[in-house]
């Protein structure tokens, strides 16, 4: 079956975007996270399918200016050469993707594999880091250019980086600017340079990974220089979502916490990534600040991440909290959570497209903290209660259409 982009999609969303159609650019495209978003559109455009999970299509957001799903239209970089449709193969033998839903788009993807360009490898790349990202910058231009976009949104769903070291040209743009000019330096991580490209081709940048990406003073300078939104970081999809629901309760309760630990096993290309202590070291920060900011005091919180690659992306986490109630009686609670962690990170990767390019549309400029809902670690916001974080999206979110004609 093939869809193209001006056919009408059958799913609840309505598009309300005046501007036409908008490009969603992953960087990490041939990914499972990219390669379920990817499926997952095609087969919301067919109306093969429900969208649950998408925020977006919830009447909690109804009167928000978003475009369409047939108004999307997909590219990306990567490192990789894996074509897509090997990857979504790969993802229906998991039980990730359904073996249906992938025979009915399958036709659609050499139209997304025909507009992804290769990404850039810092073990590999020759040359100053400014050439990489002008590079960069050209092929989402001419993405956006080609195809007539509204806007683009650039989201990295690539593999989690090491925390960066901090230097002193991350505080200054002109610094920086100047430093990346140098062939012989590396000022900037892989997720950084990407977001510094989207930035100068003028998109929007979001980060559902933990990496560094816009996280430094001078790109948030650039953001604001060329007038354009970013999002992130680390996308809040599996035991950090539960936490931020749950640990409200034990406040609200007047329950003091007294340890909250956590073991999380998964596999997949994320379980072997995160195997390695420094890259393992951003995931567990992101995750590592939730509690002492719900809970308003630092409590007992091991947290430890295995790789047990059998498990490919289905993920569990196991959570048990230790709590005295009154009198001092001590209590306990045990919980486990299964998923299947592109399942659930895909429709945030829809959600955060069309939120940040209607965001872009009002004229939102730097970071855009009411989409913190959808992260562990929120860019411009301290706020960690998934039900305050859900009323200030809902608030915000359905006020961008006044905005944007005012």
């Amino acid at each position: 079956m093939t869809v193209t982009h001006s056919e009408t999609p059958q799913s609840t969303s309505s598009s309300q975007n005046s501007d036409g159609p908008i490009g969603l650019w992953l960087n990490g495209a041939r990914g499972s996270v990219a390669t379920t978003a990817v499926t997952g559109l095609m087969a919301l455009r067919a109306g093969m399918t429900r969208s649950t999970g998408c925020v977006t299509d919830t009447d909690m957001l109804r009167d928000v200016p978003l475009a369409g799903w047939a108004d999307m239209v997909v590219g990306g970089h990567d490192v990789v050469d894996t074509p897509l449709e090997k990857k979504a193969e790969a993802l229906v033998d998991s039980g990730v993707i359904p073996a249906p839903v992938l025979a009915a788009v399958r036709g659609n993807l050499p139209e997304v594999e025909g507009e992804l360009r290769t990404g850039y490898d810092a073990q590999s790349h020759t040359g100053s880091q400014a050439e990489a990202i002008d590079r960069l910058a050209a092929d989402i231009e001419e993405f956006r250019n080609r195809h007539g976009l509204a806007r683009v949104v650039v989201v990295n769903v690539s593999s989690t980086e090491p925390p960066v070291d901090f230097r002193p040209e991350h505080d200054d743009l002109e610094a920086l600017t100047r430093a990346l000019a140098d062939p012989d330096a590396r000022v900037l991580p892989p997720s950084s340079v990407v977001a510094y490209a989207a930035f100068q081709a003028g998109c929007g940048f979001v980060d559902f990974t933990p990496s560094t990406g816009a996280r430094l003073p001078a790109l948030e300078l650039l953001a604001r220089r060329q007038q354009v939104p970013f999002a992130g970081s680390d996308g809040k999809t599996g035991e950090t979502l539960l936490r931020t629901a749950l640990a409200p309760m034990f406040t609200c309760r007047a329950l003091h916490v007294l340890s909250w630990a956590g073991v999380n096993l998964l596999g997949g290309g994320d379980g072997a990534t995160l195997e390695d202590p420094a890259n393992a070291k951003s995931k567990l920060s992101s995750k590592s600040g939730v509690l002492p900011a719900l809970l308003g005091e630092d409590v007992t919180a091991p947290l430890h991440i295995d790789n047990v690659p059998d498990l490919g992306d289905h993920k569990t986490a196991w959570d048990h909290v230790s709590f005295e109630g009154f009198l001092g009686v001590r209590m306990s609670m045990q919980l486990t959570w299964s998923g299947v962690d592109s399942t659930l990170a895909a429709p945030l990767v829809l959600d955060l497209a069309r939120l940040t390019a209607a965001a872009h549309r009002a004229g939102h400029v730097g970071p855009v903290e009411e989409l913190g809902f959808f992260f562990k670690d929120p860019i411009g916001s301290d706020e960690h209660a998934l039900a305050d974080q859900a009323r200030a999206l809902t608030e915000w979110a359905n006020g961008l259409d006044r905005e944007a004609d005012s």
